[in-house]
């Protein structure tokens, strides 16, 4: 007995469409529609200038340990640097606030089986963060007496 050979099916010329699909336009400004969107977008462009932080801390770093500061303070001194470094300390406070005030969506605290308040994690969040930035300025503003 011969072996029966399976057709493939392949799609007819008569059931195609001819007219081009649905396509809606894009709307580029999607975020600046709801405060949610837009924050969520500014805490992600923010971390652009998070980079840049961390970049010229490590430019100091690099300044002290290879005897070149007086070079680096004259850099950072200049208006375009410090207009430059302004804005990347308000960026990163608002990157680091927005960012705390997530966290009791993404961290559940449980004590005796009832589930802590979000205020509660925020509070300890931003204290927390108040108290290390308050212990640094403390070492670093004790070294210009």
């Amino acid at each position: 007995m011969k072996a029966r050979r399976r057709e493939e099916v392949t799609p007819s010329a008569a059931v195609r469409t001819t007219s081009a699909a649905y396509r809606p336009r894009r709307d580029n400004l999607w975020f600046a529609r709801s405060r949610n969107y837009t924050v969520f977008v500014l805490r992600e462009l923010t971390s652009v200038f998070v980079a840049w932080s961390i970049v010229f801390l490590l430019m100091l770093v690099d300044a002290v340990l290879g005897g070149s500061l007086p070079e680096f303070a004259e850099l950072a001194g200049r208006p375009w640097m410090i207009a430059i470094n302004v804005v990347a300390l308000a960026a990163t406070a608002f990157h680091a606030i927005t960012f705390l005030n997530l966290a009791p969506k993404a961290t559940v605290v449980r004590l005796d089986g009832y589930r802590l308040p979000a205020w509660m994690i925020q509070g300890g969040n931003h204290s927390l963060w108040l108290m290390i930035s308050a212990i640094i300025a403390f070492f670093v503003l004790r070294g210009f007496r």
